[in-house]
């Protein structure tokens, strides 16, 4: 029996509003950046900009993740259980099935990617199939078609192509701050220490807005998931092995896959002892303790 409707916004941690406050964090940032340029004359050429590049890295996005990852087309005669359990879920969420693909590697992950859910694609690595048992893959489905329905696929490419966005000015301000550019006359031309300064700490401050905001969309798939396949501690069970099994089998962070790694299931690289702030999933104990909390909540009414 499920436990709520799809797509119900009742967040117990108010991951909407955190979203919301933390992109209007990020484009301000973008804005600040033009307005220190010329005085602010084409601050409506970085908002454009931005606009640009969001709306290419949205529309290509399927096709950048399953490129990094290598996958392929997958029949139902080849993965019968992981198109049986997806024609159940998007039947129950009135949604179109989505295309299904395989990654020939043994990390175990998956994904879910695709500007709508019209044109949504959902990718198992060989090893998550092997790894998981069908419960367990069906939590971890759940999760990923909620990225689709969600629209977290635009959110990441949004934070991700603004971030990119600040990260090229601010190199461009540095080379300015250098050379003393910037404007055509004294007056127009900013200050080379505020040009300097912000050039160092807007892109730390970006990824940083950019790293929050996946998290945050991370812990909503969860708990949408759970609502989808009725199921909290299938997933809970599932996060459990992959914690185990992406630290035993961690991929090699080359520049696509890092691209890429936002949108899986669990953080596909070797753990390093780094920030919270510059993770790009949340701990995988505070994501199981969430859905633990929400089956026993259930289980009470």
């Amino acid at each position: 029996m499920p436990y709520g409707r799809v797509g119900e916004s009742m967040h117990n941690h108010y991951n909407g509003l955190k979203t919301t406050l933390l992109f209007s964090g990020i484009f301000a940032l973008l804005l600040a950046l033009g307005s220190l340029f010329a005085g602010g004359t084409y601050l409506w050429a970085f908002a454009l900009f931005g606009v640009v590049m969001t709306g290419y890295g949205y529309w290509n996005s399927d096709k950048i993740a399953i490129k990094a990852m290598r996958a392929r087309p997958v029949t139902e005669a080849e993965a019968p259980a992981m198109y049986r359990i997806v024609r159940e879920l998007s039947t129950a969420a009135t949604k179109p099935m989505p295309r299904l693909f395989i990654s020939p590697t043994e990390a175990p992950n998956a994904f879910a990617t695709g500007r709508n859910p019209a044109n949504a694609a959902v990718c198992c690595t060989e090893g998550i199939l092997e790894l998981l048992d069908e419960r367990e893959l069906r939590g971890v489905l759940g999760h990923e078609l909620m990225h689709v329905y969600n629209r977290d696929i635009l959110t990441s490419s949004v934070a991700a192509a603004i971030a990119g966005v600040i990260t090229s000015v601010a190199q461009m301000f540095m080379l300015m701050s250098m050379f003393g550019g910037g404007g055509n006359s004294d007056e127009d031309r900013p200050n080379p220490i505020a040009m300097m300064a912000m050039a160092l700490l807007a892109p730390l401050a970006a990824t940083t807005i950019q790293l929050a905001i996946t998290r945050t969309r991370e812990y909503d798939a969860d708990e949408d998931g759970a609502r989808l396949t009725g199921d909290p501690l299938a997933l809970a069970s599932a996060l459990r092995k992959l914690e185990r099994g992406t630290a035993a089998a961690p991929l090699a962070p080359e520049r696509d896959l890092v691209n890429a790694s936002h949108m899986m299931i669990a953080n596909p690289f070797r753990a390093k002892d780094v920030s919270r702030f510059f993770a790009t999933h949340p701990p995988m104990a505070d994501r199981i303790a969430r859905l633990e909390t929400m089956a026993s909540g259930y289980r009470g009414h």
